[in-house]
Parts: C-alpha cells; sequence; structure tokens
C-alpha cells in the first residue's frame, strides 16, 4: 500500500481502497490497525475503537490522512474476534459491576451481571470470559470464568502475566500421559550406538537457583597441527530422543516454544521429569547427550569439529561462583575441595581466553551491561533486594565455549545444505545507520560508523569512549542502532556476533529451534535428512509478534525466470512442490518461535515491573541518588543507584524553564540556562508516585533547598485520549524494554528535534550536566 505524502493529492481510487489486519489497542482509548500485507499501520480513533477488542481481524477502509501523512481508517466488517478472556480486577462502580482489564490495550471495561459473579469479591483479581461484544453504543458483557485471587497475593504478578499474554502454562493431558511413559533413568536400549563419554569428567556450571542442565563442559591441552591447543568437548542434553517429531510432548513444546523464567517460578517448555529429570545433565546419573568435539588452536580457530551422540555421566554440578573463585583463588578451601577438577578449569580458561581473542580480532561487538538480580522473600514473594548480577570469568568461559559449539553447528548445517533454523541478527537499517551517525557527529568524536558499517566499526567506537563520562549513552545508541536477531531458515549471518552463520544448538531444553537443530544433526549423522512435519497454525496471543516479524524473516526475492525457463517452471515436480511447502514449513517455525521469544521477554519484563512497583511502594517519598538511563520528549528516565529501579522524571517536574528536545543528541537542553538532560546525568529524585496497574514508577527531581510536596500510591483505571504514532518494534534485545518505555502513552505531543520547546512549570530547577 503506497500512502501519497501530501493529503490533498489523495486519490479516488486510495480512499475506496480496503485493507484487512489487526487491531492493536492503545490505553488512550484509540488504536491501530496492523495490516497483513505488512504496510504502515492505520489509526483508529476512539470513536471506532468502541465497536472493537484489542486484536480483532477487520476489514477496513482509509478515509483520510492526517497532517503528518499518516492514514485514518474506517472498519467495514469485524472478520474475527479472537479474544475471549480478559484479566483484570473486579470493581463495583454505581451499583454496577465490572472488570477493569490488567492489559491497557483493552479500552473498556467488561460489564459483569449480578448472576455471572461466580462468587467473586469485589477487588479481587479475575478473568473474564467476553460473552457479548461491545458495540458502537454497549459495552463488552462477560462473565467470570475464574477467580485468581486478591491483587496483594504471592505470585499474582506471574498469574496475571501468563494470562495476559497468553502463556501455555498447563501441559495438555496427552503430554502428561506421554511424559509418564517416560522412564526414569537412561535404560541399556537407549545407549546403543552412542559414544560412551562416562569416564570422561564432563562438569555443569551454573547458576545457583539453576535447576535444568542443558550443557556440560570438558576441556584438555591437546596437538593442533604443528602447534599446541585445546580439545573442547560441548555436551548438550539429548532431548530429541525423548521428543519425537509430531508427538504429544513435542504439540507441546512447539506451542511454547520456550521456557520463561519468572523470579521465584519458571513455566517450562517440557514437562518436569525431562526438563529437570530425564534430559537434564545432573550430576553422578548417565544421560544422553549429543556432542561438540572441537580442536583449537592457540589463537583461538576451530580447526576441526565432529559431532556425535553418546552416553556421559556428569562428574559435577558447579556453579559460576565456584569456578570464579577457583580460577581466582587455586589454593583455597574449595579449590582443594574440587582439586580433581582443577586442571580441567584452568585448561577451559585457556581456551576462553583463545577463543576471546579471536571474537575481538574479527571485530564482534561486545558491550557490557550490568544485569540484575531480584531477590523475593520465599513466602510473601515480594521483593527484599534488587542486586547486580556479577558476571565472572566463569560466565565469560560457558558463553565461549557455548558461541564455539553453535558457530560449528551453523558451519555443519552449511556446508551439507540441510535446511534448519539459524539464528540471524541483520545490521542497522539505512534509518539506523542515519540516526546513529548524525548522533556521533553531533559530539564531534571524529569517530563514524562509515557507508557500509561492519561490527568492528561499533566494537572500536565502543572500545574508544568506555572511558568517557557518557559512555554509557554512547553504548546505548550503539545498542538501539541495531535490529532484533530471529530465527529464520535464511541464513544471513550475525552481525553482532560477526558470524557468517550462526545457529542455537545448546539448550534443546528451553528453547525449540535448538531442539530443530538437533533433529537435523541426527538425521544428518544417520546419512537422512529431516522433514519438518507442516507446522499448525498457531494461536493469536502471538499475531502482533508476528507481524511485525514477517518482513524480517521473508525469503529472498526469486529471480524472475526467463521464458524459456517459464515452461519448466510450470512444470515443477511434485518434489520441488514438497519442496516448496518444506520451505515454508520451516519459514513459519522461525516466526512462531521468534514471535513466541518476544512474548516471553515482555512477560518477564510485565512480571518484574509489577514486582518493583511493589517494592517502590515501600519507599514512596524517600530520596535517591540517580543516573539517566534514557531521554525522550516528555522527560527522562531515571534509574536508582542503589535499587536499579527505573522511573519517569517528566519534563513538568524539571524545572520554571523551556527545555529543548535535541533528537540528534539524544537530550533535553533548558533554552535559557543550557541545563542538559541525556543519558549519564547524575541526579537526585524522590519518588512521587507509583501506579502498579499501568507498572510506572514516577520520580521528581529535588535539592536541599526542594521541599517535597507529597507521593500517592495509585491502581488507577482511567484513560486518557491522545493520538500518539504507532509504536514500533524495539531497536535491539538489549535496549527493547527501555524503547517501549520510551514510546509510552505518558508521552505529550511530540515536538520535532530542535524545532519546538517542551513548558516545564513549577518547583525549583535541579541542575545538572551529561
Amino acid at each position: 500500500m503506497v500512502i501519497p505524502k501530501n493529503g490533498s493529492e489523495l486519490k479516488k481510487s486510495y480512499l475506496t481502497q480496503e485493507i484487512v489486519g489487526t487491531v492493536q489497542g492503545r490505553r488512550e482509548g484509540h488504536g491501530f490497525i496492523t495490516p497483513d500485507d505488512g504496510s504502515d499501520d492505520v489509526y483508529l480513533p476512539p470513536e471506532e475503537m468502541r465497536q472493537l477488542v484489542h486484536r480483532d481481524r477487520v476489514l477496513a477502509r482509509i478515509v483520510r490522512l492526517d497532517r503528518k501523512g499518516r492514514p485514518e481508517g474506517r472498519v467495514l466488517e469485524i472478520l474475527e474476534r479472537p479474544t475471549r478472556t480478559i484479566v483484570g480486577r473486579l470493581l463495583r462502580e454505581n451499583g454496577v459491576w465490572l472488570v477493569a482489564p490488567e492489559d491497557r490495550r483493552y479500552g473498556q471495561d467488561v460489564l459483569i451481571p449480578d448472576a455471572a459473579l461466580a462468587q467473586a469479591q469485589e477487588g479481587q483479581v479475575v478473568v473474564a470470559e467476553l460473552t457479548q461484544p461491545p458495540s458502537l453504543h454497549v459495552q463488552p458483557v462477560g462473565r467470570i470464568a475464574e477467580v485468581l485471587g486478591d491483587a496483594d497475593d504471592a505470585g499474582m504478578e506471574i498469574e496475571i502475566a501468563v494470562r495476559k499474554y497468553e502463556v501455555p502454562h498447563v501441559f495438555s493431558d496427552a503430554c502428561q500421559k506421554a511424559a509418564a511413559k517416560l522412564p526414569a533413568t537412561v535404560r541399556a536400549a537407549d545407549r546403543r550406538g552412542r559414544i560412551d563419554l562416562r569416564d570422561v569428567p564432563l562438569v555443569t556450571i551454573d547458576g545457583e537457583d539453576a535447576r535444568d542442565f542443558d550443557d556440560a563442559v570438558y576441556c584438555e591441552p591437546a596437538k593442533v597441527g604443528r602447534g599446541k591447543g585445546w580439545r573442547l568437548l560441548v555436551a548438550i542434553a539429548d532431548v530429541s530422543h525423548y521428543v519425537p517429531s509430531g508427538g504429544a510432548i513435542d504439540a507441546d513444546a512447539f506451542e511454547r516454544a520456550t521456557s520463561i523464567y519468572f523470579p521465584r517460578r519458571v513455566i517450562p517448555m517440557l514437562p518436569e521429569k525431562l526438563s529437570n529429570g530425564l534430559c537434564s545433565l545432573n550430576p553422578g546419573v548417565d544421560r544422553l547427550c549429543m556432542v561438540c568435539d572441537m580442536l583449537v588452536t592457540a589463537k583461538g580457530e576451530i580447526q576441526a569439529y565432529q559431532f556425535y551422540p553418546a552416553v556421559m555421566h556428569s562428574h559435577a554440578r558447579m556453579t559460576y561462583t565456584q569456578v570464579a573463585d577457583i580460577l581466582a583463588n587455586p589454593r583455597s578451601p574449595l579449590a582443594q575441595q574440587y582439586q580433581a577438577l582443577a586442571p580441567e578449569f584452568a585448561h577451559l580458561h585457556g581456551v576462553y581466553q583463545a577463543l576471546l581473542a579471536a571474537r575481538q580480532a574479527r571485530g564482534a561487538v561486545d558491550f557490557e551491561a550490568t544485569e540484575t538480580q531480584i531477590l523475593s522473600d520465599e513466602e510473601s514473594g515480594r521483593i527484599t533486594q534488587i542486586v547486580p548480577r556479577e558476571r565472572t570469568e566463569a560466565h565469560r568461559l560457558i558463553e565461549e565455549a557455548m558461541l564455539a559449539a553453535n558457530v560449528c553447528t551453523a558451519d555443519f548445517l552449511q556446508s551439507h545444505r540441510h535446511r534448519a533454523l539459524y539464528r540471524v541478527h541483520e545490521g542497522p537499517t539505512p534509518e539506523r545507520q542515519n540516526v546513529l551517525r548524525a548522533y556521533l557527529q553531533a559530539l564531534g568524536l571524529g569517530l563514524s560508523i562509515g557507508d557500509d558499517p561492519q561490527p568492528a566499526d561499533f566494537q572500536r567506537i565502543a572500545e574508544a569512549t568506555k572511558d568517557r563520562p557518557d559512555a554509557k549513552q554512547i553504548h546505548a545508541m550503539l545498542l538501539r542502532s541495531m535490529q532484533q536477531a530471529i530465527y529464520t531458515p535464511h541464513n544471513s549471518g550475525h552481525f553482532g556476533l560477526a558470524y557468517e552463520a550462526y545457529t542455537h544448538f545448546t539448550s534443546p531444553i528451553r528453547r525449540y529451534p535448538d531442539l530443530l537443530v538437533h533433529r537435523v544433526l541426527k538425521a544428518m549423522l544417520e546419512g537422512g535428512q529431516y522433514h519438518l512435519p507442516a507446522i499448525p497454525e498457531a494461536g493469536a496471543a502471538t499475531e502482533a509478534f508476528r507481524k511485525k516479524l514477517a518482513a524480517k524473516v521473508a525469503p529472498p526475492p526469486e529471480v524472475e525466470p526467463s521464458e524459456a525457463g517459464a515452461g519448466k517452471q510450470r512444470r515443477k515436480s511434485k518434489s520441488a512442490q514438497r519442496d516448496q511447502r518444506e520451505l515454508q514449513s520451516w519459514e513459519a517455525a522461525g516466526l512462531h518461535c521468534s514471535a513466541n521469544e518476544r512474548r516471553a521477554d515482555e512477560a518477564s519484563r510485565d512480571v518484574e515491573a509489577w514486582l518493583k512497583c511493589q517494592y517502590m511502594r515501600e519507599h514512596l517519598g524517600q530520596v535517591f541518588a540517580g543516573t539517566v538511563t534514557a531521554a525522550t520528549n516528555f522527560g527522562i528516565f531515571v534509574t536508582l543507584d542503589a535499587m536499579f529501579v527505573e522511573g519517569l522524571v517528566h519534563v513538568t517536574e524539571l524545572g520554571s524553564e523551556y527545555f529543548r528536545w535535541d533528537e540528534t543528541r539524544q537530550e533535553l537542553r533548558g533554552e535559557r540556562t543550557g541545563v542538559r538532560y541525556a543519558v549519564g546525568t547524575r541526579l537526585q529524585v524522590q519518588v512521587s508516585r507509583v501506579d502498579l496497574d499501568a507498572r510506572k514508577i514516577d520520580f521528581t527531581p529535588v535539592d536541599d533547598e526542594r521541599p517535597w510536596e507529597g507521593a500517592r500510591a495509585s491502581r488507577s483505571t482511567g484513560r486518557t485520549s491522545g493520538r500518539p504514532s504507532a509504536q514500533g518494534e524495539a531497536a535491539s534485545q538489549a535496549a527493547s524494554g527501555k524503547a517501549a518505555r520510551a514510546k509510552d502513552a505518558r508521552a505529550k505531543k511530540g515536538s520535532k528535534a530542535g524545532s519546538k520547546v517542551s513548558r516545564a512549570k513549577g518547583g525549583k530547577r535541579k541542575k545538572g550536566a551529561a
């Protein structure tokens, strides 16, 4: 769909053009249609949304363009209503029962007749089943299908998230029956045809709270060619042995596509008998595995590799903390306890350093970001502390070993020309390149990404600016310029890691793409091919994610056949048609897995946001030191030093002057004083408001002379009107959560860079510097 830039040039034929797409609601009351053809979103005003529900499938017509050239639509027909249930809080207003949706994209409350309450109590979190859809003059009507409990119950945030994002969290009866039939231990018959590695001291190295162990490692010195090097073994749980393609367990695993890790709870991809038992590489028991056996040179080059099925016996369940301590203190009591394994840890560290040097030499991008860990009370589930997650040499050691196994797997798939899913990370789009170039130029650093940016360009800039006061801001912009990684059968390399081909092989317990790759590997090792069955049609829960990703995983354009070849094209054999159908299945599988990965990320962020809001309600009115971690045209996001919690300081709280939004420099600048707020700016803030329903925390900047004027916690259900532009996908996985918040509905009417100013009012201005 081509949209004319000037509304006056809109042709009559365009006005009659009809589109089919999916409705995306917004908390402000308006919405958008995401067209099936991948064209630009179409705005729906609040009056159109009255008859619609988020995720409805509609036929619409473009009726006008706004002054910025954005299309506005009118719904002609509602084709499908996939939403069946809505989770929310039961309220009673003016004698009327209603459910206020937790997901603000559902813009209307659901009316509940007295006879449909199912003994639910006011204020409880419930699941409402829609019995009557909305119309232009009537709100949706429903009945209480499930009572989840009180909002402050332990674990309620997870119960809400799994229903809000429609995360499958109960295994089907068929899946549970199939899992129950599996043996509890590895049988003699299972070991046939496998290399016996039970005497090799393979160990697992994971976090303290890990419960499923996908991978084990072993390393020893070896002669590689004429020089010295290492033999590195990466053994991965052989899930495919117990989960046959097309079976009941496989169906549930495909539907989930990934495990989701919440604080204190995991929604596993596989039943617990497999994920924590039969497939997990637990210590002291026999386990089936697939092994990537590599020879690595002293320069970190993988000289040779081979894959084979094996049986192993983990010699120890180690943690990152333990291994890091042994490496740092080889004479410590812990090192003495694991004296027999100490040489192996030293060899693992040696091969890690060689692989890391090779990574740096090829110019892979490597940003060190602070990850946090939420510590909770076991009984109440409330946060007791948020602490930085220490990244040790042991973490990096395992990461490099897994990268090596994954890149060998991708090379094996490429060399054998077998279809599979690759992990593809493409370079920045031209639009993002231009934004980044302008930003770097505005800083006057003399650094650029060039006309054809390579990973080494990004790493060079990161390295050159790491000691600057604004290093975090620069690195954040580098991250945001990148795209998100996806799964697709069309390999185009991994930009961030600087690999020509990359895939995921190392986590089949928790990632479905890895399970598919294992099936392909085993088929090739047996001299055959793995044929992917027809992929079942995915549900509506991840429709929005799939629409956003569809263009990215589309196949390369086909070359138009010549006239002579056209005849042959028409006479395609059944084999070729079958091959095309299978390719489409691989494409669909990649889309499905990528979309479910996005859904898992959003659900996890939602739970963490809930917990942090709950935590910060106990600190209302308190003052903390913080650092600006994002700047937008409507304010700044500040992360507290002591708590690693982020909140918004709205532009109206910044002082009694005009602030100009400089999009190029990504900063707010006071027009009178020149005070700047950008990533890295330090300031004192007070926790002024916490909205648990909206998952938002507001701060007010303070200094010693500025009194606090009040703070409040809220569970608001009100909705405001507005017309912001449609939300885009996050620039990169590392920056996706923050980018989404930067497009929050709390934004005031957007201003063009350097052309308008934001009026701040009231209070004393807090000076800051980038």
